[in-house]
């Protein structure tokens, strides 16, 4: 039965229902919602991706006095070209997207090879994947309807499911409710500020008239007695048929919904890891930027740069290595301070300075320099100042 009739057949022995179809609509919030069509979601994966595709990607060289960055073809593939017509920011927003909301935690990436040379990496929309498991260790994946070994492709994976430690499962299920909850307060919002059941003021008559219960006539007793052509003119009415009171309407504080959406905000933050103030909530602050640039985008890419690594690269030495260091915020003067004094004491150049600091390189500033004062452990008791008067150091 639908609410409109329920209304009218009740209505005729005296009773009368408030909810009325308009207002079921605007509040009501039917079917499933996806987490890739909620905004709050939505926002915190994309700034993640967006985040982790301008870090830049380096070719490393393990050596034995540290790891040495490598400049070559197969670190410009990886780091500036490795999709046709796409950038490495673009290759990295589209996998990342796809691994925490598309893919439901798992990003497949297919290498197209000519003569045993990578050509590209090509980054597989979810739609297009299938995972079939072969036991509990062992796993085939089907793109467009061709099956590919494991060590064909590249398979990024986010919250390893709790059956198949090879497939990712994201975060639809901690999410589910609250992405709900944010729509159903967007819808009553919505509802509550485009209804017409918000009177600013009630007009109570004497009695329920014939011409209080006609629309029409109700409406010529508003305009006979209430209706005015200025603004702000006083209005006239019998004092025995009228009591005019002004009434307060209700609002969004009272539904307490601004609270609820926060809380709800907070509570999408914290699940996907990132600050509430990148959802809107709460003031920027440096320690929580750096944190999540620590415990957030850096898992994430140390798994990305492993998965690169084990798939794309045979020699031993070399790996391929997220700059997540660069994203960490330091005004201008922590930095010179730190590198300055790595400067001074010979780990860096000047010229490696003036980088951090975006400024061009210098001739002179290649070489490591020290201070004076800065001599090796076993060499302090050869310093002059430690020599008494009539000793010799030698």
């Amino acid at each position: 039965m639908r609410l409109t009739d329920f209304f009218q057949r009740r209505s005729k022995h005296g009773n009368v229902a408030v909810v009325v179809d308009s207002t079921h609509d605007d509040l009501c919030v039917p079917g499933y919602t996806s987490l890739d069509k909620n905004p709050e979601v939505m926002t915190a994966c994309r700034r993640i991706a967006q985040i982790l595709g301008s870090i830049p990607i380096h070719l490393m060289n393990n050596t034995a006095s540290g790891d040495a960055r490598i400049v070559n073809e197969l670190s410009r593939l990886i780091d500036i070209n490795p999709m046709t017509n796409m950038t490495r920011s673009q290759w990295i927003e589209f996998s990342v997207m796809t691994l925490l909301l598309y893919g439901r935690g798992n990003a497949i990436i297919r290498p197209k090879t000519r003569a045993g040379i990578i050509k590209y990496l090509e980054p597989i929309a979810a739609a297009r994947v299938n995972f079939t498991a072969n036991g509990y260790s062992d796993y085939t994946v089907t793109i467009d309807g061709v099956q590919y070994a494991p060590d064909e492709v590249i398979h990024f994976t986010f919250n390893p499911d709790e059956v198949y430690p090879w497939k990712g499962q994201g975060v639809t299920v901690p999410l589910r409710t609250i992405a709900d909850n944010l729509k159903q307060a967007e819808a009553t919002k919505k509802g509550f500020l485009s209804t017409k059941w918000k009177p600013s003021m009630i007009i109570k008559a004497d009695a329920f008239t014939e011409e209080m219960a006609d629309p029409k006539k109700r409406r010529k007793v508003l305009d006979d007695y209430v209706k005015a052509e200025n603004a702000g003119e006083p209005w006239i009415v019998p004092a025995e048929q009228f009591d005019i009171q002004t009434v307060k309407p209700l609002t969004l504080a009272d539904l307490a919904i601004s609270d609820a959406v926060e809380i709800d905000k907070r509570t999408v933050a914290a699940v996907l890891g990132v600050p509430p103030f990148l959802l809107g909530v709460g003031e920027y602050k440096k320690d929580a930027w750096n944190d999540f640039v620590a415990h957030t985008v850096g898992p994430i890419a140390t798994a990305i740069q492993q998965e690169l690594t084990k798939k794309l690269i045979l020699k031993p030495e070399w790996y391929l290595k997220f700059n997540v260091l660069s994203l960490m915020d330091w005004d201008l003067k922590t930095v010179a301070d730190v590198f300055g004094g790595l400067s001074d004491r010979g780990f860096i150049t000047g010229n490696e300075v003036r980088d951090r600091i975006g400024m061009s390189p210098i001739e002179g500033l290649d070489e490591p320099r020290v201070l004076e004062n800065y001599i090796p452990f076993d060499m302090a008791s050869l310093q002059k100042k430690l020599v008494q008067e009539g000793e010799s150091n030698e």
